[in-house]
């Protein structure tokens, strides 16, 4: 009993050691990516509104200091991210089989670098579309003016969304790697996976139909991606067991 509770209480140190660490990278880190905020705005302003010619606009003194702050503190989060990750990783890393941390391993460098270049993506291509779509209802008598909070905001926002809604491959392959769901069940879900992920588009952004596709259809692309990936790992696993029994038999 006494060893139970002495290993419940290095648990509890060993997570409190983490959040510690975690947040102190947070604290240590906020002060130069705020200085560093004004010239991400710009460049990211620069991206979005780029063979345009548009200004953006602020309607209270504060407004671009509170933006600042708000990006400063989105910005930390990403930059101490690997850090982050790392200190979670030792966490957990003691209480896994050698095959558990090369597959955690794996996923964490996989998704890392589809967050990546779901956020590139949403920055380089689908804010620049979504604004040409505003301009393109401008008029002599109608001009459009946007505000930099909304713009920006929505721009962080959708950043992070696309992040993470490119993490769909990976979900779908780790699933049926672990063997939680076989290939044929999610291959016969497709329909009810469509809908699910029109819904979840739907939340995540601005209410309009246009953002939601482009939203909805990259990551059903990327669902079917991971899909076609488990299938052929499962090809694979089938040709592995078969020969292996074959030798055996032999």
């Amino acid at each position: 009993m006494e060893d139970k509770d002495e290993s419940l209480i290095a648990h509890l140190e060993a997570l409190r050691a983490m959040l510690l660490k975690s947040l102190l990278a947070l604290a240590v880190g906020l002060v130069p990516v705020f200085l560093l905020t004004p010239w991400f705005l710009d460049a990211l302003i620069a991206v979005m509104i780029r063979d345009n010619d548009v200004t953006l606009n602020y309607f209270s003194p504060m407004e671009v200091f509170i933006l600042q702050i708000k990006t400063a503190v989105v910005l930390d989060i990403l930059v101490c991210f690997p850090y982050i990750a790392k200190q979670i990783w030792n966490f957990v890393l003691p209480g896994l089989y050698e095959h558990e941390r090369r597959f955690v391993k794996s996923i964490v460098l996989v998704s890392s670098g589809l967050f990546i270049i779901g956020v590139l993506f949403c920055l380089f291509f689908i804010l620049p579309m979504l604004i040409n779509f505003g301009i393109s209802f401008a008029t002599d008598n109608i001009k459009a003016v946007f505000g930099i909070s909304n713009i920006v905001t929505l721009a962080l926002w959708l950043s992070v969304v696309f992040g993470l809604m490119f993490q769909f491959p990976l979900i779908t392959y780790s699933l049926i790697r672990a063997d939680i769901v076989s290939y044929e069940t999610i291959k016969s879900k497709r329909p009810y996976i469509i809908v699910g992920i029109l819904i979840l588009a739907a939340l995540l952004t601005p209410p309009d139909v246009v953002s939601q596709l482009m939203l909805a259809t990259p990551t059903y692309l990327l669902f079917e991606a991971g899909l076609y990936a488990a299938r052929c790992r499962t090809k694979r696993a089938k040709k592995q067991k078969k020969h292996t029994g074959y030798i055996k038999k032999s």
